[in-house]
């Protein structure tokens, strides 16, 4: 399961994030769009040490050198940029919203995130432009991992995994719930149950 932090800053952020690595989260994409270079060396500077390798950077990506971070993440728009870095020493992510955007990647990337599968909890009036379900029937792009993203929460994480997704991504469910921790540990029981 992928967590994907808040956009902009929130109180305990780093405590949290701390707590839901300490769970077991495996992979956690730090998407912070508005922070600059500094702001986002000294929030990756105060995550634990020993959860480096669980981290995904999805901008100022020429930090990964300096904090030993293997991961990188391309949005849909600066997908064309992916070829600056060195495929053998990083593995990548990237974001699709359509099938056929999903179909039409290059094999460099482990997995990407297809958007959105149901109506975001953390964007107002971001809602799926068709059924990423059956969508999905029409995949051609099996090297790549299909990550579900968009409203994915407690209720149709069970429905995701079962209709094709390989695993799925949170942002509003766990950074809009009043306990972040319990919801995490709530979907990740869920998610553990198909993700044998």
């Amino acid at each position: 399961m992928i967590v994907i932090t808040n956009p902009s800053a929130i109180a305990n952020e780093i405590s949290i994030i701390d707590s839901l690595l300490e769970e077991g989260l495996s992979l956690l994409h730090i998407r912070k769009p508005d922070f600059s270079a500094i702001e986002m060396a000294r929030l990756i500077h105060q995550i634990k040490l020993e959860f480096r390798s669980n981290l995904v950077l999805h901008n100022h990506h020429q930090l990964a050198e300096d904090f030993g971070i293997k991961r990188i993440h391309f949005s849909q728009k600066d997908r064309k940029n992916s070829f600056s870095i060195r495929q053998d020493e990083k593995i990548l992510s990237t974001s699709t919203h359509s099938i056929e955007d999903f179909n039409s990647l290059e094999n460099d990337f482990d997995y990407a995130f297809l958007s959105p599968v149901f109506k975001s909890i953390s964007k107002a009036d971001y809602h799926p432009k068709e059924n990423l379900f059956e969508a999905l029937k029409r995949r051609t792009n099996h090297k790549t991992k299909v990550i579900a993203l968009g409203g994915i929460d407690a209720e149709n994480i069970a429905k995701t995994l079962e209709n094709g997704f390989a695993n799925v991504a949170l942002l509003g469910t766990i950074w809009n719930n009043e306990n972040p921790i319990k919801q995490f540990k709530l979907c990740q029981q869920i998610a553990q149950s198909y993700l044998v």
